[in-house]
C-alpha cells in the first residue's frame, strides 16, 4: 500500500456505517407509517440495491461471472473475522457451506436493529447471485439472524444452466 492509499473497507464495516444511517430513517419510517410498512420500504430499497451490486461486481469480472468467481469473492465478506465458515462442497455445480458465526447478526443486535437484521443482511444474499450470476440459484433455511445455529448457504447452478 503506497502513502495516502486506504486500505479496503471490509463489506462487514460498510455495513456498521449503512446500519448507522439507515437506523434513524428507519426509526422515522416506523414513527410515520408503522412498523411493517416501514420494514417493506427497506426491505424493496436493499434488495434493489443487492441486485445492481451483484450486477457491478459480475461487470468487473474479466471472464465470465460465474459460481467459481463468486466463490473467489467470498473473502469480502469473511474480512475482519466477519463470518465463521464451514465449507461443505465446492464443485464448480455446487458451493454449500454452513455459517457458525456471524458478526453481522452480532453487529446488528448490538446496534438494536435486530428485527430488522436480515433485511440490512440476509435478504440481500439471494439478490446479489441475482445480479451477478443469474444461473446461480441460493437456497438457504436457516439463519443465525433469525436464532438459528447457523447459516446454511446452498448456492447451485440451475439445472437448465448445466446442459
Amino acid at each position: 500500500m503506497s502513502c495516502g492509499q486506504q486500505p479496503e473497507l471490509g463489506i462487514l464495516a460498510r455495513r456498521k456505517i449503512e446500519a448507522e444511517i439507515i437506523k434513524p430513517i428507519y426509526d422515522v419510517l416506523v414513527r410515520e407509517i408503522g412498523k411493517a410498512r416501514a420494514q417493506a420500504v427497506i426491505g424493496e430499497a436493499i434488495e434493489q440495491a443487492a441486485i445492481q451490486a451483484g450486477k457491478t461486481f459480475a461487470a468487473s469480472e474479466p471472464q465470465k461471472a460465474d459460481l467459481r468467481s463468486f466463490v473467489a469473492l467470498q473473502y469480502l465478506w469473511e474480512k475482519d473475522n466477519a463470518l465463521e465458515v464451514r465449507v461443505l462442497d465446492d464443485d464448480g455445480e455446487r458451493y454449500n457451506y454452513d455459517v457458525t458465526r456471524c458478526r453481522y447478526a452480532e453487529m446488528y443486535h448490538q446496534m438494536g436493529l435486530g428485527e430488522i437484521g436480515h433485511l440490512l443482511s440476509c435478504a440481500r444474499d439471494d439478490k446479489f447471485i441475482v445480479g451477478y450470476a443469474p444461473d446461480v440459484e441460493l437456497t438457504r433455511t436457516t439463519t443465525i439472524m433469525s436464532g438459528a445455529k447457523r447459516c446454511d448457504f446452498r448456492y447451485q447452478v440451475k439445472k437448465e444452466s448445466q446442459s
